[in-house]
Order: structure tokens, then C-alpha cells, then sequence
């Protein structure tokens, strides 16, 4: 039910912009879904899912802040946002909420991944962003070599874009 009641609050704080609605709930199911079949424990799907549910939260103060939202200010603005979410949700530790933080402000960032959770959030995050923006295979190979090593994740991302394994 938590998840559920997350979904809900982000759905609220980007009222009116399905985009990003659209793409917080993809991230958020193909990083559940591997965190599943990759067998983490539950506390760290748990951390996983709040972290991919709210990773995005820091878009629109960085646009009302700054003018645009690239990575680098999403990863500045997102965790003092996703705290005050978390504030209303008792069952989040505070140890909890710190890692969900921690995985928010590097969502960008592609060196010293430091956990399964961090690394599934990219991991999803990429999948919806490669189909989201275009790419081309090129660089979806390009980035797979370099970032992905889940077993599920990589077998997600070659059958989605046909890629050869």
C-alpha cells in the first residue's frame, strides 16, 4: 500500500503533466520488476521501489529554480523534496529515507554505484529514457557496455530495442 500511496502523492505534485507521470510509473515498474527477478531482499525492493517512484521529484523545482531541469540540478533539488514526501509516510525509516535520498541525488550519475538499488535505478531509468527520447542503437549499446549489469535489465533492454546479445 505504500507504493500505492507514493503513486498517488507524485501524481499530485506533477498534476497536469502526464509526461512525467507517465514516467515516474515506468521507471518505477521495470525497476520492481528487476529488482524481483534479480532476487534482492525486501528491504532493498522496498528502498528501490520509494526511490524509483519518487527519483524524478526534482524536476520541476529545478525548472521553477532554474529555468531547465538537466540531471545535475534534478540530483541538487530532488532529495530535500522527496524528504518532505517521505515526512508523511511513518512506515519510511529514516535510514530509509536517507538511502532513497542518497539514490535520488546520483540518479545521473554513472560511476561508484554503490548498491543493486542504485544500480537497477539506472538501469530503469535508462530503458524509459532511451525509448522516451529517440536514441539510437549506437548509443543504447554504447550505455548498456558501460552501465548495465543486471542480468534482467540487459536481457530487458535487448529485446526491447533488438539488440544482439
Amino acid at each position: 500500500m505504500l507504493n500505492e500511496q507514493l503513486i498517488l502523492k507524485m501524481t499530485e505534485f506533477y498534476k497536469g503533466d502526464p509526461k512525467r507521470i507517465h514516467h515516474f510509473m515506468k521507471v518505477y515498474e521495470y525497476a520492481h520488476t528487476i529488482g524481483i527477478l534479480e532476487g534482492l531482499d525486501v528491504e532493498t525492493r522496498k528502498i528501490l521501489d520509494i526511490a524509483s517512484i519518487l527519483h524524478d521529484i526534482g524536476i520541476r523545482p529545478s525548472e521553477e529554480k532554474y529555468g531547465c531541469c538537466d540531471g545535475k540540478h534534478q540530483e541538487q533539488e530532488g532529495p530535500a523534496y522527496a524528504r518532505e514526501m517521505l515526512r508523511d509516510f511513518p512506515e519510511v525509516t529514516e535510514e530509509e529515507t536517507e538511502r532513497v535520498c542518497y539514490l535520488i541525488a546520483h540518479h545521473h550519475t554513472y560511476t561508484d554505484v554503490d548498491g543493486m538499488d542504485y544500480r537497477i535505478l539506472l538501469e530503469a531509468d535508462f530503458l524509459v529514457n532511451a525509448f522516451e527520447d529517440g536514441l539510437p542503437a549506437e548509443n543504447i549499446c554504447t550505455f548498456r557496455e558501460k552501465v548495465f549489469r543486471t542480468k534482467t535489465g540487459t536481457e530487458l533492454l535487448n529485446i526491447m530495442f533488438g539488440l544482439e546479445q
